[in-house]
């Protein structure tokens, strides 16, 4: 099934299935973490039983995105504690997706996993995921039935994922999140991607086309609030339209070729009634005919030129994706 989604909840899966389907494959979880020091410890305790349940190795990177509290210390503490733990600190705050990229490249085990630092991803529903993989799917999303956010963030999200859904070209769209898990092979399709706007969602179809999304648990914020506002998701469905998409020049194109076919029907019937009746109204018909052929005309012209443009802007960025300040790794490499 391509760009598939399975809509109905995932009852009854029995673990030893998701531990059977992935027996010999290494997982590497990838966590973004923006002001989260409370909860790491505890996202920690409980991705450690779910994870050896289902891989005889396994990795936890911590991706600290310019945090403002200590979450870099408390990254140190269980690094040092916790020796299948890592951590990665940025030098600012580059957005989630610049987080995610950062540990996604930095990930060394075949299976990917990516979740939220707040724990409404449970860890134990990784292996719902994992078993999608199982069945051959490249790229598996775990979507709530209700999600536990305010109206205006909701109507945000909607607005993401309408902008993801014709960024990606997949139904898929309606039900990404960011618990997702994929075949860390796909990371090679977008390898040399540098700029600094970055949908994971989007390169991810760069890769592959055989997605799926199933339903899983979601549970409240443990702590402290969601960073992401509707300003944020707002501007994250704006740069997914204009980084990933070319729709706002195809609707310019489509601005002038309605202005230019409007000055046309008045200018035909300014003619038109001058050849039936030989009066016109002086003057104003004729010059907003002329104004709106040729202000259609050039915004033609200028959507024409962007559709070019465009194509340039996304091979000559040159701005950094992310920049790693410091990494740590703890005694041991791996979880054995």
């Amino acid at each position: 099934m391509l760009f598939g989604v399975t809509k109905q909840r995932v009852l009854g899966i029995d673990i030893a299935m998701a531990i059977a389907s992935t027996a010999g494959r290494p997982i590497s979880v990838v966590v973004p973490v923006y002001n989260s020091e409370s909860i790491l410890p505890a996202l920690i305790q409980r991705l450690e039983p779910a994870l050896a349940a289902l891989a005889p190795q396994y990795e936890v990177l911590l991706v600290n995105d310019g945090s403002r509290d200590q979450s870099w210390e408390a990254i140190q503490d269980l690094a040092r504690s916790f020796p299948w733990v890592r951590g990665i600190n940025l030098m600012r705050n580059y957005g989630q997706h610049n987080a995610l990229l950062c540990g996604i490249r930095a990930a060394r085990f075949e299976i990917l996993v990516t979740m939220d630092d707040d724990l409404q991803h449970p860890p134990e529903e990784i292996h719902k995921l994992t078993a999608k993989l199982a069945e051959g799917f490249e790229v598996v999303y775990g979507y709530p039935e209700h999600e536990r956010h305010g109206f205006l963030r909701n109507i945000a999200s909607v607005m993401t994922k309408l902008a993801l859904q014709r960024s990606m070209g997949a139904d898929t769209a309606r039900h990404v999140s960011a618990f997702r898990a994929f075949r860390t092979q796909a990371r090679d399709a977008f390898a040399n991607y540098h700029s600094p706007f970055v949908s994971i969602d989007v390169v991810l179809t760069w890769a592959t086309t055989r997605f799926v999304a199933i339903q899983v648990r979601h549970d409240p914020r443990r702590s402290g609030i969601s960073n992401y506002t509707f300003r944020m998701l707002f501007r994250h469905a704006m740069n997914m339209m204009t980084g990933f998409s070319i729709l706002p020049l195809q609707l310019a194109n489509l601005l002038g070729f309605l202005c230019t076919a409007f000055g046309g029907c008045i200018l035909a019937y300014v003619v038109g009634r001058y050849l039936l009746y030989g009066t016109t109204v002086p003057g104003f018909p004729f010059l907003a005919s002329i104004i709106s052929i040729f202000s259609g005309a050039q915004l033609l012209a200028l959507g024409i030129i962007g559709e070019y443009l465009a194509r340039m802007h996304f091979r000559m960025m040159e701005r950094p994706t992310y920049t790693v300040r410091e990494q740590i790794t703890s005694r041991a490499e791996v979880k054995t």
